[in-house]
């Protein structure tokens, strides 16, 4: 069976475990912009662990998901005791890039001052995300353009980690990856303006991706590309191969997070690294 095909079948397992997923915490929703889309759910712990704040932006091809559906990775994370802030984004087909990483500038700056209101110390914080969220959250980090043009401070960032990122758009890349990514940008538009590995400039944060080589959708060599380019920079940076056997795209990036470390070697990894950032 091909990865692809492994990728899409998947699906059913992962909306299956979803249906038994407990939800412990009530996050808080914070509205940050006037669209359905524009808000980011903070998430509590119960017990805090760690003063390190995760800020995760979520996944879903730039044309799906919210913070309230990937919920299940919020109530994990915080969980584990980390205060997380889950942030949303306007989605493709209607909005077209640079929308989007707009938004994870606007929400990341909201965030920050929503945090600071609450007398909490915002100096720690890891930068997160998943496929897309992979995508938008390692602009942010490692653009100095982008940020400049969005006015936003990452300055108390200590640690990027992106799962089954597209760092790249090469051109064999899956069909499923390039409709999505045309649906991104608009007709025209030059793509290495909204490619990672293309804006990715020297930077002291240091960062972990993980990805497989059995995604099914993202290439592997998108990861390798983007490591070997931070490693010309100089930004440290670890490339993590997936071991877990639930190593498909929508599984690893997700469905992981249903998942206890104990379950889950590659889990294990992600928060032992953020214990070490």
């Amino acid at each position: 069976m091909n990865d692809s095909l492994r990728e899409s079948l998947s699906y059913f397992g992962i909306y299956r475990r979803l249906l038994g997923n407990k939800r412990v915490i009530s996050p808080e929703r914070v509205r940050y912009g006037r669209e359905g889309q524009q808000y980011f759910l903070y998430y509590e712990p119960d017990e805090i662990k760690s003063e390190k704040i995760v800020f995760w932006v979520h996944g879903g091809g730039w044309n799906a998901g919210s913070p309230a559906f990937f919920d299940f990775v919020g109530q994990r994370i915080a969980g584990e005791g980390y205060r997380m802030i889950s942030a949303g984004y306007r989605l493709s087909v209607r909005y077209k890039y640079p929308c989007q990483i707009r938004d994870v500038c606007v929400s990341y700056k909201a965030a920050m001052k929503f945090l600071k209101d609450k007398g909490i110390d915002t100096s720690k914080v890891i930068v997160c995300g998943p496929s897309a969220g992979a995508h938008l959250t390692s602009i942010m980090c490692y653009s100095p353009a982008v940020r400049k043009r969005f006015d936003v401070d990452i300055s108390n960032v200590i640690g990027f980690a992106g799962w089954g990122g597209p760092y790249s758009f090469p051109k064999d890349q899956s069909k499923a990856v390039e409709l999505l990514v045309g649906q991104l940008f608009r007709k025209g538009y030059d793509r290495r303006n909204g490619e990672p590995v293309s804006l990715m400039k020297k930077t002291p944060i240091p960062m972990l991706l993980i990805q497989s080589r059995h995604d099914g959708l993202i290439q592997y060599e998108c990861a390798e590309e983007f490591a070997a380019k931070a490693e010309r920079l100089g930004i440290s940076c670890e490339l993590y191969t997936v071991r877990d056997e639930k190593d498909t795209h929508s599984w690893y990036t997700a469905g992981a997070f249903m998942d206890t470390r104990k379950e889950n070697q590659d889990l294990d990894r992600f928060f032992r690294w953020m214990d070490e950032v």
